[in-house]
């Protein structure tokens, strides 16, 4: 049984989701520096370009090599320039399941590129690998990223209580919040358009990262 993912590059209306290469690492270390990052995900919160470079070189390879998912960086694919990144990680290989968490650069919000990103993935996660389920966790304060996950047609399944602690800012000060659990299955994207939902993105970072 296959026990990782292969090495790929999907490509959908905009974009051009593939492995980070090195000279994505300045505009990562930007992109992981920002505040609603900070926020809603466990990146470090002094976020360097050291950080980006080991992530680059083995944080995000190993990922896929060890059989645990895998990172894609998410690139326009006019500008090339690196407008988010999506993980797959937790991946069950018997049960064909695994979690999508998503990181969009704050100068590319408001441009449907996580929902766009998500889609691609889940079309190839479900129609090339033979998946069965896609999770996603939105911390119960961010209505942004639950917006995404209804727009790609995820279904609520429910609430992980006190199961997530988000940072305030550059502030120290830490707070429990619930997270709410969604899937996707094949079945639910019947009807959508898989590479170009109409409706922008709001400003959404995805926990988890």
């Amino acid at each position: 049984m296959t026990s990782s993912f292969p090495e790929i590059s999907i490509s959908t209306d905009r974009l051009v989701l593939r492995a980070f290469e090195p000279e994505d690492v300045p505009a990562l270390a930007d992109m992981m520096s920002d505040e609603l990052v900070r926020i809603w995900t466990t990146v470090p919160p002094c976020y360097t370009v050291e950080d980006a470079r080991h992530w680059v070189s083995l944080g995000a390879p190993a990922v896929r090599t060890q059989g645990r998912g895998i990172v894609l960086a998410v690139h326009e694919f006019l500008t090339q320039r690196l407008v988010g990144s999506v993980r797959l990680r937790g991946t069950d290989w018997r049960l064909r399941a695994t979690e999508a968490t998503v990181v969009t650069a704050p100068w590319a919000r408001g441009e449907g590129y996580a929902a766009e990103s998500l889609l691609g993935v889940a079309h190839w996660l479900f129609e090339d690998q033979r998946f069965e389920r896609l999770e996603l966790r939105t911390a119960a304060g961010n209505s942004a990223a639950q917006q995404v996950a209804q727009k790609i047609g995820c279904i609520s399944e429910g609430v992980l209580r006190n199961a997530w602690i988000t940072r305030d800012g550059e502030q120290p000060g830490r707070s429990r919040s619930d997270l709410i659990l969604w899937s996707l299955l094949p079945e639910d994207l019947d009807g959508l358009d898989g590479h170009s939902p109409d409706a922008p993105d709001p400003n959404w970072t995805d926990p988890n990262w």
